[in-house]
């Protein structure tokens, strides 16, 4: 029992020896930063990510919508899409100069 506790209070001391470093304590500052860098990238991301599935499921529901408003507005939409495929001019009219 007595050399597990003499093991333990020596690997304290080394780690504590450790931490007075300059070197130590920039690396560990370094690693903190990249960490916050990148959790803040990564978080970025997930909003985005997040983002885009939830404005895709509201479309998928609305597209299954038997909502009057939303009847009328792709009847609307279909009536547009409908008008801009006709051509402009007359098959027979003479072509513009």
């Amino acid at each position: 029992m007595k050399d597990k506790g003499r093991k333990w209070m020596w690997l304290f001391l080394v780690v504590l020896v450790a931490w007075q470093f300059y070197a130590v304590r920039e690396l560990l500052a370094a690693f903190a930063l990249f960490f916050l860098g990148f959790a803040a990238i990564a978080g970025a991301i997930l909003s985005v990510y997040f983002a885009q599935k939830t404005w895709e499921a509201g479309v998928a529901r609305v597209a299954v919508s038997r909502n009057r408003l939303i009847l009328a507005m792709r009847r609307s939409v279909a009536a547009l899409e409908d008008l801009a495929r006709r051509p402009i001019r007359r098959p027979d009219s003479e072509p513009a100069r």
